[in-house]
């Protein structure tokens, strides 16, 4: 059965490679491709929508209780976030990228490891998390300044034990502590602190679409890597590809928004895979 499975996986990804070959390709990520850099994925094998409920757009705005609660949760969640280093899928994605397939990423994913893997085409389609942005007059700063900030006016938080979540929240004992837990407001006027991400319900800015559709300019194909796109905002491209007339190529455990418009779906591992994937077309460059 072993030997079946290996077998299955190569011929997948032998017809990958056939199909990516000679391509410029637009890679469209979600959180399963930071999964083996210790930050859990929604929907997958260790997703987090199992066990709760992420913030809403709106509940945040109107709710002082809830931007308490994503607060007191994000204090504890951020150091897994903010400390995450990028794993075997991201520096092959950069190295795609630097041999001139990769026209650029698309990514749901808001922990910045994209960039820090050293890919330069990056449209971070929700925002990051390694930003705070104040409702009211529009400071942007990092969120490093707001954590300290969050730790010296509750001193004793810290102290909770905490499973980080793929958006920079945690999950933790309910109400542990969170009935007293102060929310520092922003520092030039006062205004409401939200940290610069799409949370969901929201939308995206239509400025981030169109950095987003302008990739598949120069692009042949799509690669669709570690999501199931259950959400619009990450689909849409999966749609236009189709329509498009290019090819989607998807990798990932499970199945996607996506299979019916694929060329080719691979569900297997994605770090073996893509790494697989990577060599192959390398050396064929």
């Amino acid at each position: 059965m072993a030997e079946e499975g290996t077998e299955r996986r190569r011929d997948a990804l032998t017809s990958a490679v056939a199909l990516l070959r000679g391509r410029r390709f637009v890679v469209l990520t979600g959180a399963g491709c930071s999964t083996d850099s210790g930050i859990p994925d929604y929907r997958g094998p260790t997703g987090s929508l199992r066990r709760r409920t992420p913030i809403q757009h709106q509940d945040y705005l109107r709710s002082a209780e809830t931007r308490q609660r994503y607060w007191a949760r994000s204090t504890l969640g951020w150091p897994q976030v903010g400390m995450a280093q990028p794993n075997a899928v991201h520096h092959a994605l950069t190295a795609l990228e630097q041999a001139g397939l990769v026209t650029g990423i698309i990514t749901q994913n808001v922990d910045g490891l994209h960039g820090r893997a050293g890919s330069q085409r990056v449209v971070e389609l929700h925002g990051s998390l390694h930003a705070v942005l104040c409702l009211q007059c529009g400071q942007r700063s990092p969120r490093d300044l707001l954590q300290a900030e969050l730790l010296a006016a509750n001193p004793s938080y810290a102290e909770h034990a905490a499973a980080a979540a793929p958006d920079g929240d945690a999950e933790f004992e309910p109400g542990a502590g969170r009935a007293s837990f102060v929310v520092p407001a922003c520092s030039l006027c006062g205004g409401m602190l939200k940290p610069d991400v799409v949370f969901f319900g929201g939308n995206v800015a239509r400025p981030v679409v169109e950095s987003a559709w302008q990739l598949f300019d120069n692009a042949s194909a799509l690669l669709v890597l570690g999501t199931s796109l259950a959400v619009f905002s990450g689909f849409r491209f999966a749609r236009g590809a189709a329509e498009r007339g290019l090819p989607i190529v998807v990798i990932n455990q499970g199945p996607t928004r996506a299979d019916e418009l694929a060329a080719l779906c691979v569900d297997e591992p994605l770090s073996p895979s893509l790494s697989t994937l990577c060599r192959a077309l390398l050396g064929a460059t």
